[in-house]
């Protein structure tokens, strides 16, 4: 009988809950009001010849590389960020070696890590979801050779320091370490510049977040041009698809429409924000496009929250299931008016909850 690899029987899955998603997503960090139209536009000139030929990533690669300040061959596009960090642990990770991450964080960390055979070690964070660095450096040995840092993280959107992190880089040399910055455009500090200066430095980045391409699956890998270099090696030649490349340089060359939706979901989460506190919900002050608020002390309080917000027609996520998340539900932030219409729902349903509380007693 065919068997797979005993790692792969242990690997936890990722169940994405994507079924039924009828409403304003405010449920899995993705821009809320789709790409530029500047992108539609290039789709609907893409011809059946276009879709017939293997796709060239190269000439896109250059496009982005010089956008982002850095040299083609120090630059890798794949297929999402979770390619790029698959091909990390296929290039650095040999069954029983050990791979870092801090939690709570991005699920499919630890589903490569674990899938390539490495004892994944957890560091827990601080009380309010502070970057542990010095618990990280302390768990840094002779056989640790992946650390993987999500800035800002999620779902908590606090964020490391540069100093923090480049301590950690220095400090294992012999250890591949990503920094995942799928939030950048809404935190704007980066790494990036120290890819060229550390051997061991990688930085992510996503066209999924604010550029709002998630449906094409297009990621930035970006590292030493030695090391990216090995990285090509496990890399399919044709992992990025044709209408995604077509796509990037037009997505790239609308500045404007990113900076405006950014600035707006940067308002909105200030807004968010000021709610949650004059309403007395706990949450933790978020450099990314969401907020993590703690809304009850179980996870059938957050459930019922969840429902509540559904029934108004907006969607948001459940995160008890993460470690020191009890609880807690995380809201994505849109543009303006999309914001406006989900502090008036949260006002609605947090009033309900004080009224059923007082009920209760």
């Amino acid at each position: 009988m065919l068997s797979p690899r005993a790692v792969v029987q242990n690997v936890p899955q990722y169940h994405p809950p994507l079924a039924g998603r009828e409403g304003l997503r405010l449920d899995f960090n993705e821009n809320t009001v789709g790409c530029s139209p500047r992108v539609l536009a290039r789709l609907q000139q893409l011809t059946a010849d276009d879709l017939a030929r293997y796709p060239e990533r190269e000439a896109v690669e250059a496009r982005v590389a010089d956008f982002l300040g850095i040299d083609s061959s120090e630059l890798l596009l794949t297929n999402g960020v979770d390619e790029a960090i698959h091909l990390l642990c296929q290039t650095y990770l040999d069954p029983g070696d050990e791979a870092l991450i801090v939690v709570p964080t991005y699920s499919m960390y630890r589903i490569y890590m674990a899938a390539a055979g490495a004892n994944v070690i957890s560091v827990t964070s601080g009380k309010a979801f502070q970057f542990p660095a010095k618990d990280l450096l302390n768990h840094v040995c002779s056989h640790t050779r992946l650390i993987a840092v999500a800035n800002p993280n999620n779902p908590t959107g606090t964020v490391a320091s540069r100093d923090d992190l480049l301590e950690i880089a220095r400090n294992a040399p012999h250890a591949a370490m990503l920094i995942d910055e799928a939030y950048f455009e809404f935190y704007r500090e980066t790494l990036l510049d120290q890819c060229s200066e550390l051997s061991n430095l990688f930085v992510a980045r996503t066209f999924s977040k604010a550029y709002g391409l998630a449906g094409l699956r297009v990621g930035v890998l970006a590292g030493p041009v030695d090391q990216m270099r090995l990285l090509r090696r496990v890399c399919s030649p044709y992992n990025v698809n044709a209408v995604a490349l077509a796509c990037v340089p037009e997505a790239l060359a609308d500045e404007g429409y990113v900076r405006t939706y950014v600035r707006e979901v940067i308002e909105g989460r200030a807004r968010s924000e000021r709610m949650l506190a004059d309403s007395g919900i706990h949450f933790w002050p978020s450099q990314a496009n969401f907020v993590l608020a703690r809304i009850g002390s179980t996870q059938q309080d957050a459930t019922v929250f969840v429902e509540h917000m559904r029934r108004r027609g907006i969607l948001v996520r459940d995160r008890s299931s993460d470690p020191g998340c009890l609880g807690c539900v995380r809201i994505t932030l849109g543009s303006r008016e999309q914001t406006d219409r989900l502090l008036s729902a949260l006002q609605e349903v947090l009033q309900h909850a004080i009224v059923m509380r007082g009920a209760a007693r």
